[in-house]
């Protein structure tokens, strides 16, 4: 099979880039030599809590150089889909900066009085109250959005419940599944690739995730490149019914094809 000519990459941040706060080898080789073609590219993440400045501090302290406008969260793509169907909308949030300010940014108001969507974001603050709010404003009628499905989230001490639980209570309680932005849908590649003027033919996602990265890129059109530096072994991806288009052991393994 001919490879494509890729032009311009989308990579995912965690497992990719970095794993547990610390890079992977090779990354900062990998970045820069993107940043040194001048080829295009987006770190991509699901993570929804934190600003492109806050992800792009977290990267450096890792020693890896990622401008702000390199980063793309599930937040700022929650927050274009809104502006997208509803513009100048207003909507009831669970989450932290990082999908406030991109709301905002976006045009939108925040309020707890008859809006036009509730927006479900990660946070590590679940308030019952809040909660509670979103279900009743649900049920009522105002549109229920999550910025990303996965039901879990890293950190030191083991799992905690990310989006995804939290969508499943409030799904449980009224009845309504909410419209996730994130990956594995391909909405949040194409917002991608829309805000570096990419197209999916001459694109590569990279990622280490089957069931998010590879199946969204798929999705979308782009080469999938699987790395093995996260939470998927070579045999575990094989279980799946959909390939990647290549398995390489991590990014440093494709800085030599950057040329």
């Amino acid at each position: 099979m001919t490879r494509r000519e890729i032009r311009s990459w989308l990579m995912d941040m965690d497992g990719v880039l970095v794993r547990e706060e610390h890079a992977v080898p090779g990354a900062d080789a990998f970045l820069a030599r993107l940043t040194e073609l001048g080829t295009p590219f987006l770190v991509l993440t699901n993570n929804s809590i934190y600003t492109r400045r806050d992800l792009a501090a977290r990267l450096s302290a890792s020693g890896l150089e990622v401008p702000e406008e390199s980063i793309w969260t599930s937040a700022l793509a929650t927050a274009h889909f809104l502006s997208d169907q509803r513009p100048g909308g207003s909507a009831y949030v669970i989450g932290e900066a990082g999908l406030t300010t991109a709301l905002h940014q976006a045009g939108y108001t925040l309020t707890e009085r008859d809006p036009d969507y509730v927006v479900l974001g990660e946070t590590r603050t679940y308030s019952f109250e809040r909660i509670t709010q979103a279900i009743r404003l649900v049920a009522t009628g105002a549109r229920f959005i999550a910025t990303n499905p996965d039901a879990t989230g890293p950190s030191p001490d083991g799992p905690l419940p990310a989006t995804g639980s939290v969508a499943a209570l409030i799904s449980r309680a009224t009845g309504v599944a909410p419209y996730f932005v994130g990956k594995p849908n391909p909405l949040m590649m194409r917002s991608a690739l829309n805000a570096i003027d990419a197209h999916s033919e001459t694109t590569a996602m990279v990622g280490d995730r089957m069931d998010t990265d590879v199946v969204a890129g798929l999705e979308a059109g782009l080469e999938t490149i699987l790395v093995l530096t996260g939470v998927t072994a070579r045999e575990q991806a094989e279980r799946h019914p959909f390939r990647a288009s290549r398995i390489v052991d991590s990014v440093a393994d494709l800085v030599a094809e950057l040329g």
